[in-house]
């Protein structure tokens, strides 16, 4: 059966947080050398690309050399640090989200999209549009403080479990990017999650799942207002979107939230017109002056072990993390590193043998 939600788009979430933890899910597995920060990649041109890159940029003697103040790396988030199918994490929330509000709100029962979320119709469901999500999301993820959207958030993540794998969301994170978010900042890079999905709702787990501090999280937003009620300030999130972290917004947001340009940038998806996904934020680290830069791009192609969609097979039609092969044609004229989750890992979660 098809996804019943596979067409929900990157850009309704408009919005919508331990360093123990995040050390065990990223230490040092059994048997492994010591001497290797990619114990989980298999040696080949994409693990000798990383390791060119922060050697070339971090050695004083190498002639490619960058001050640390100048060390950024930005990580997309959804199929690129964690698993993104059959929907969005996000996604997930916020149909959940309906469910339990459903009570309060009977004419949902006769009311679309809120009638298919609640009848479970997957036909209805996977044909809905942006604006559809749009109304999804504006129930869901407003109408409440910041400080009670991440309550909500957090709650979800202690219960919520991923199709398939029957995990919650934040074991489904992959190995061997978090070793590599490890090795740059090692070696004096800040790590930047860039993503489509919602600011607040990234901020939440950011710092215990990837070692990312929320401030160092750009992503989509939603109006927020400043509301003084009995003396007491607090910031309300309104059913209107404020900045989409996506495509081209991904280069403008990394500009206006980070203020330099990265050497470095991950991704992993883009739609067919190239005007979604990653594209412009690899584009954007790649036009930078000077030193070398890394721009690389994860494939899903191992439907054992996790999924396989877009050039790779098996999900062609996909709306969810879209690899197009204008994507590919694009990678491989910009000589960007396309990573084989098939052929470049050894592992994909921290759970794998």
């Amino acid at each position: 059966m098809r996804n019943p939600v596979n067409k929900v788009s990157r850009r309704a979430f408009v919005s919508t947080g331990a360093v123990a933890i995040f050390s065990a899910r990223i230490g040092i597995a059994e048997g492994q050398s010591q001497g290797d920060p990619l114990p989980s990649w298999n040696d080949g041109p994409a693990k000798g690309a990383v390791l060119r890159f922060v050697r070339d940029t971090t050695e004083k003697s190498s002639t490619k050399y960058v001050e640390p103040a100048d060390r950024i790396a930005t990580f997309d988030q959804d199929g690129t640090l964690w698993t993104e199918h059959p929907i969005y994490g996000q996604a997930a929330f916020a149909l959940t989200r309906i469910g339990e509000m459903a009570p309060k709100h009977p004419e949902w029962k006769t009311k679309e999209p809120f009638k298919s979320v609640l009848a479970r119709d997957s036909a209805a469901m996977s044909k809905f549009t942006e604006a559809d999500w749009l109304q999804i999301v504006a129930v869901t993820h407003t109408g409440m403080t910041n400080e009670a959207f991440a309550g909500l958030v957090k709650d979800w993540l202690a219960t919520a479990k991923a199709p398939r794998f029957d995990r919650p969301y934040t074991d489904l994170v992959f190995q061997p990017m978090l070793e590599v978010m490890q090795y740059l900042r090692a070696n004096g890079f800040r790590t930047y999650i860039v993503t489509g999905g919602g600011q607040e709702f990234v901020r939440v787990y950011s710092e215990k799942v990837y070692g990312i501090p929320p401030e160092q999280v750009v992503g989509s937003s939603i109006v927020t207002t400043y509301v003084n009620t009995n003396g007491k300030p607090v910031l309300m999130r309104e059913p209107k979107p404020f900045f989409i972290d996506d495509g081209a917004g991904k280069a403008i947001g990394i500009n206006m939230f980070i203020g330099k340009r990265p050497l470095a940038a991950f991704g992993n998806s883009g739609s067919a017109d190239l005007k979604s996904g990653d594209t412009q934020m690899l584009e954007w680290t790649q036009a930078g002056d000077g030193t070398t830069r890394l721009m690389m791009l994860v494939m899903h192609d191992d439907a054992k072990r996790e999924y396989a969609y877009g050039p790779a097979g098996g999900l062609p039609d996909t709306h969810v993390g879209t690899f197009s092969e204008a994507l590919l044609t694009e990678a491989t004229k910009n000589a960007w590193v396309v990573i084989s989750m098939k052929n470049d890992w050894k592992r994909i979660f921290a759970f794998d043998q």
